[in-house]
């Protein structure tokens, strides 16, 4: 049973000199040829497909600008973000200033995190994985009042 907007698994890709990285065939079905790559949390990117960047875009417009924190969000969110297109090879260009943030040299991690896939180097990568497998049990328990 397939289901739309859901992203899984993890793929190890490498990134080239130009800063074009595979997106896996899995998830290319999935988010289309054109999707829009922002900051992600904990030091990785997100990639979105248009109509979910269109739904962010829409609650980040609620946040109370008369908050600073909310405009600070805002602006970290929307100025780092930018439409990138899939290519007939399946990779996209990431923009030079994200590559950077993200800190992507060569090994690269594609993983599916539920409803949007995120692109984190390899040496980020390893130890939030490794962290989150160590307390799986822990953060499940803390978790479960959450899930139905």
């Amino acid at each position: 049973v397939e289901v739309k907007g859901m992203f899984m698994g993890e793929y190890a890709h490498n990134i080239d000199k130009k800063g074009r990285i595979i997106i896996p065939a899995k998830f290319r079905e999935e988010l289309g040829d054109h999707v829009i790559i922002t900051r992600g949390l904990d030091g990785c990117l997100a990639v979105y497909t248009k109509e979910q960047w269109e739904t962010i875009y829409e609650q980040l417009m609620k946040l109370p600008s008369t908050k600073k924190d909310a405009r600070m969000f805002v602006r970290m969110m929307t100025s780092k973000a930018a439409e990138c297109e899939i290519d007939a090879q399946g990779r996209v260009l990431i923009p030079s200033p994200l590559v950077k943030l993200a800190e992507l040299v060569k090994e690269c991690m594609v993983i599916g995190a539920a409803n949007h896939v995120e692109i984190w180097s390899r040496e980020r990568w390893e130890p939030v994985d490794e962290e989150a497998n160590d307390a799986f049990e822990d953060i499940a328990e803390s978790l479960t009042e959450f899930m139905i």
